[in-house]
C-alpha cells in the first residue's frame, strides 16, 4: 500500500478511516481494502504529472486506422470461432435522472418502443443465431441500478443469449472536514455511499467470480461500452485484428469534432501509449489540448481487453489508474468520492492500441436532443443496429438544442405529435413552450423561439428551411 510515503498525519487519518471502514458491515472485504487502497494513493499524491515537452503524437503502429483491418474470414465457422471468444459488457451503473426517468438509464425508450437494453439484447441475439455461438451480455451494476435491472433482465430468459449481472464496488463517501465515512455519520441511506466510475469494472469482474467463470469456458477477450452509446456493437474487424495481434488492450477512438474537445485523447508517453484527460493538462495548455489540429482524436470509451490480462493485472493489484476526485454535497455536508476510468487503464496492458474508427461507432444518448436525432429519419433500426440514413448528404449530423422544456424525456414525447424529418437540418435551437404537430420537415438552420408566456405551436405538415420563427405568422 502507498501508506509508507504518508506524512505523519496522513498515516494517522489512514489508520483512523481504516477502523471506520472495517465497522461498515454493509460492504465486502474486497470493498473495504480496495476503497483504503485508494485512498492511501490519493492521500500520497501518487497524481500523475504529465510533462508536456514528452508528449507525442502516436504513430498508425499505435492507434490503427480502421481502414487498415484486415477483413474478417469469409467463412462462418471461423467467425463463429472469433465470436465463441468473446462477451460484451455493458456500464449499467447510471440512472436515468438526467433525463427525468427513475431506475437505469438503459431502460430508458430509445426507438420503437425498444430500450437501450432490448436494442443491445437484440443484436447479441441476432450474432448467436446467425453463427452458432455463444456471446453472453454482462451488465455491469451499481447498488443504485441492482434491483431493478435483476427484475427487468427476466423478460430475456427465453432469449438466445446468456445475460449475467453483478455489481461493481460501494465505497463510502467521505466528509471532507473530518476524513470520516459519511455512512459513520447515521446516515444509513443511498446517499452515504457511492461507486466509483467505470475504472473498477476490472477488480469488479474479478471480485464477482464472472471473471474466472468466462476464463473457464474459454472466452478471451471482453467488449466494454456504454449502455447508452447506440453506436457500440460487435465489429468482427476489430476482434480478429486484436486475436492475431495479441493486443491485450483496445480503446476506439474517433476523429474530435468541435463538440468533442473536452474528451480525453491518446498519446505515446514515455514509449507507451496513454489517455490524456482535460484534468491532466496544465492550464497553459488548455487550449492546445482542445485544438483539433494537434489532438486529432477522443476516447469513445469502446474498449476491448483481454480477460487473462485483466486477471494478471488485478491479482497483482497493477491497475493503478489516475484518481479522480469528485467533490459533492449531501444534506448540506460536503463530501469527497474518489474515482477512476477504465479508459487510464491502457498503459498497465501489453501491445495496448487505439482503434481509430468512424463516427457512428460513437452515437450516445445523454440528452432529448440526442433522442430527437436517433428517433428521426436520420437513422433507420434493423436486427437492433441503429443505422444513420444515407440519403443524408452531410457526414456530421446536425447540431440540436432544446430548451428546458424539453429536458424530461415524458416532456419531449409530448411536446412532438411525431419527430420531424430532419435530413437536410443542419442546426436547431428551440427556446420557449413549443409544440410540434405530426409531418414537419426542418431544413438549414432553424431557430425556434417562442415568446415569454406565449405557446407557440408548430401545424402539421410545416416545412422550415432556414428560418427563425417567433409566432405563428413566420410559419
Amino acid at each position: 500500500m502507498a501508506a509508507a510515503t504518508l506524512s505523519a498525519a496522513d498515516s494517522e487519518k489512514l489508520s483512523k478511516l481504516q477502523s471506520a471502514v472495517a465497522g461498515l458491515s454493509q460492504i465486502s472485504d474486497n470493498e473495504k481494502s480496495g476503497f483504503i487502497n485508494l485512498v492511501a494513493r490519493s492521500l500520497s499524491g501518487e497524481a500523475q504529472h504529465v510533462e508536456w515537452s514528452k508528449i507525442q503524437t502516436p504513430t498508425d503502429e499505435v492507434v490503427v486506422p480502421y481502414d487498415s483491418l484486415a477483413p474478417t474470414p469469409e467463412d462462418p465457422a471461423e467467425t463463429k470461432k472469433l465470436l465463441d471468444k468473446l462477451v460484451v459488457l455493458k456500464l449499467n451503473g447510471g440512472l436515468g435522472t438526467t433525463m427525468g426517468c427513475t431506475g437505469p438509464k438503459s431502460v430508458i425508450e430509445v426507438r420503437n418502443g425498444l430500450t437501450f437494453l432490448d436494442l443491445i439484447v437484440i443484436q447479441i441475439e441476432s450474432l448467436n443465431s446467425k453463427y452458432g455461438c455463444n456471446v453472453p451480455l454482462l451488465l455491469m451494476n451499481s447498488f443504485n441500478t441492482h434491483d431493478d435491472t435483476q427484475k427487468i433482465v427476466e423478460k430475456y430468459a427465453k432469449s438466445n443469449i446468456e445475460v449475467h449481472t453483478f455489481n461493481q464496488s460501494q465505497y463510502p463517501r467521505l466528509v471532507v472536514e473530518d476524513f470520516m465515512p459519511l455512512p459513520c455519520k447515521g446516515n444509513t441511506s443511498k446517499d452515504g455511499w457511492y461507486p466509483p466510475g467505470h475504472g473498477d469494472v476490472f477488480p469488479s469482474l474479478k471480485n464477482s467470480g464472472k471473471l474466472d467463470a468466462l476464463l473457464s469456458q474459454g472466452k478471451e477477450y471482453v467488449f466494454v461500452a456504454n449502455s447508452d452509446n447506440l453506436g457500440a456493437v460487435v465489429d468482427l474487424k476489430i476482434l480478429n485484428h486484436l486475436i492475431r495481434n495479441k493486443n491485450e488492450y483496445c480503446m476506439e477512438v474517433t476523429p474530435k469534432t468541435l463538440a468533442d474537445v473536452k474528451g480525453g485523447t491518446l498519446i505515446s508517453y514515455d514509449g507507451k501509449v496513454q489517455l490524456l484527460e482535460i484534468a491532466q493538462v496544465p492550464d497553459s495548455h488548455v487550449n492546445e489540448f482542445k485544438s483539433i489540429e494537434k489532438f486529432k482524436i477522443f476516447n469513445t470509451n469502446n474498449l476491448w481487453v483481454n480477460l487473462h490480462a485483466i486477471k494478471r493485472l488485478v491479482e497483482t493489484n497493477a491497475l493503478k489508474m489516475e484518481i479522480i476526485p469528485n467533490p459533492k454535497e449531501v444534506d448540506g455536508i460536503k463530501v469527497m468520492q474518489l474515482e477512476t476510468a477504465a479508459g487510464a487503464a491502457i498503459r498497465f496492458f501489453d501491445h495496448a492500441i487505439g482503434i481509430n474508427g468512424p463516427r457512428s461507432r460513437f452515437l450516445p444518448v445523454k440528452a432529448s436532443s440526442d433522442l430527437l436525432l436517433v428517433q428521426s429519419d436520420l437513422y433507420t433500426l434493423n436486427d437492433g443496429y441503429v443505422t444513420r440514413n444515407k440519403a443524408r448528404a452531410n457526414p456530421s449530423n446536425p447540431s440540436i438544442e432544446l430548451g428546458p422544456e424539453f429536458k424530461k424525456v415524458a416532456d419531449f414525447l409530448s411536446r412532438f405529435k411525431s419527430i420531424p424529418s430532419i435530413i437536410e437540418l443542419d442546426s436547431l435551437k428551440v427556446t420557449g413552450d413549443v409544440w410540434f404537430g405530426s409531418g414537419i420537415t426542418l431544413k438549414g438552420k432553424v431557430v425556434i423561439a417562442a415568446k415569454s408566456g406565449v405557446k407557440l405551436e408548430i401545424p402539421d405538415g410545416a416545412v422550415i428551411a432556414n428560418m427563425e420563427v417567433n409566432g405563428p405568422k413566420d410559419i
